[in-house]
């Protein structure tokens, strides 16, 4: 009778550890599946993290490239942005941004706007950053009052050397392109002499000169057929290539030397009409705009954002 019993214990142990065993494999399947809840609030929790990170970010200062030109700009309006001066130039600092700011517009709500690209603006304060702008260059810049959807204008050049947008035939002896400064190609050249009389330093890390580019370190006229034998474009070049480089340069003018740059890009066609007719069309207009001073209300919204371009041919 012991025995009996002693077998039905038995039976009745094994019986309940494997019940036992069963909720237990029961209980590690639940815990290996998420719940369709919890997922919900983990894809949740992801996404207003990273609403939280956008939220975050500081709005970009250069809106040039944002906002369309003004149709029917005010120019001489009462906040129309004034920087003190039509013309200003940046300046040596000890490795702090040169920043300057309009002296109206004091305490007013608004927005300010540029155009072309190439100007580091703050929208909310106008402030310029010059030492990360484009040099050389003439701009409109427009400030929006608060309420309003007037756009007052004013103009404002940045003082630096700059580059046209012009194609050189080097059959025709086109073989050199010169800079010209603070947006005037018609001013007599603030570099001049082969001795840098005064006192220009053009590509003085000898960068583009680096890369091929012949480029004169006291006029920074870039001699265009000695260019071509430095291979700047390859042995055997073919039609479009084209190479992006940095002039880094300092003046001896109101700007007292500051480190300045502009970004320069060279194309090769082997003849002038190899060139697409839309290029070359762009390439007309902005050098008329250039020569013709029209950049404030004419072609503002349709220039050609820097670097300026130079496409260098062999024949016509």
């Amino acid at each position: 009778m012991k025995r009996k019993l002693h077998i039905g214990s038995s039976i009745l142990v094994l019986a309940l550890l494997c019940l036992l065993a069963c909720r237990k494999t029961i209980n590690s399947t639940e815990e290996i599946v998420p719940k369709p809840t919890a997922k919900t609030d983990s894809t949740k929790l992801q996404a207003d993290s990273v609403k939280n990170q956008t939220d975050s970010i500081p709005p970009k200062t250069d809106t040039s490239a944002e906002v369309p030109f003004p149709v029917t700009p005010l120019l001489g309006c009462t906040y129309s942005p004034d920087y003190g001066d039509s013309i200003v130039f940046t300046q040596p600092t000890n490795g702090q941004d040169y920043v300057i700011y309009p002296v109206n517009n004091g305490g007013i709500a608004g927005k300010y706007f540029s155009w072309p690209v190439g100007l580091v603006l703050n929208s909310q304060t106008g402030a310029i950053d010059m030492t990360k702008s484009e040099t050389g260059a003439r701009y409109a810049i427009g400030f929006v009052k608060a309420g309003t959807t007037d756009t007052c204008l004013s103009q404002l050049i940045v003082g630096g050397a700059a580059y046209m947008d012009s194609v050189y035939v080097l059959a025709d002896n086109q073989t050199t392109a010169a800079p010209y400064f603070n947006a005037n190609p018609y001013a007599p050249p603030v570099c001049t002499g082969s001795s840098g009389g005064s006192g220009c330093q053009i590509d003085y890390n000898n960068y583009a000169k680096n890369q091929g580019v012949a480029i004169d370190n006291h006029t920074g006229i870039i001699d265009l057929q000695q260019t071509m034998k430095n291979s700047l474009f390859g042995l055997l070049p073919l039609n479009g290539t084209t190479i992006n480089t940095t002039v880094y340069y300092k003046l001896n003018d109101n700007s007292n030397s500051a480190p300045q740059q502009i970004g320069l890009k060279l194309m090769f066609y082997n003849k002038k009409s190899d060139i697409p007719p839309s290029l070359l069309a762009s390439i007309t207009n902005s050098l008329l705009n250039t020569l013709s001073d029209l950049l404030m209300l004419n072609s503002a919204g349709s220039a050609s954002p820097r670097p300026p371009l130079i496409i260098i041919t062999r024949y016509n």
